[in-house]
């Protein structure tokens, strides 16, 4: 696969990156057919423009390649869910800070949603005073990094691990 270059002169560059100087297209495009590769233009706005003698294929292959090992190292950070209700009691707060706690140490995110049903939703003060006693319960091990905002009928607060700590 020649790529069709414009320029009259082109600095040329061999496979193993040693510059072969500046030669006319032509005489570009015939030593890429000698030797079976691809004469690929890879500074186009350089003066004169710049074309690699490579196998532009396995080229391609090779970067595949390496963008499919750089998702695999990639981490994906998960995101944990915990409920309550405006009326949900101390013991049962208590279980799902626990749960939350293991979720933050696990290196998860915790989202962390109030819902309210009917007449509820004009007793905020219940709402942030159980958020902000959340938040305190898990000051050591998370960091809150969406503040209480409102969705519909449901509070949402999202609360990260804290990378901070020693």
């Amino acid at each position: 696969m020649n790529v069709a270059i414009q320029a009259p002169q082109l600095r040329v560059i061999d496979s193993d990156g040693k510059q072969l100087g500046i030669l006319p297209r032509r005489e570009a495009l015939r030593l890429a057919d000698e030797r079976q590769l691809d004469l690929v233009e890879v500074a186009p706005n350089a003066d004169p423009p710049v074309a690699k003698l490579m196998d532009y294929g396995k080229y391609q292959y090779e970067k595949a390649k390496r963008e499919r090992e750089a998702r695999k190292t990639r981490k994906e950070i998960e995101v944990k869910e915990v409920r309550l209700r405006p009326k949900t009691d101390d013991h049962d707060i208590n279980f799902k800070v626990r749960q939350a706690r293991s979720f933050l140490q696990s290196g998860a995110k915790v989202k962390v949603r109030m819902r309210f049903r009917g007449r509820e939703i004009y007793n905020l003060d219940v709402a942030k005073q159980q958020f902000d006693r959340f938040a305190s319960e898990l000051e050591g091990v998370g960091v809150i990094e969406q503040r209480p905002s409102f969705e519909g009928r449901t509070m949402l607060m999202i609360m990260a691990p804290d990378t901070g700590r020693k």
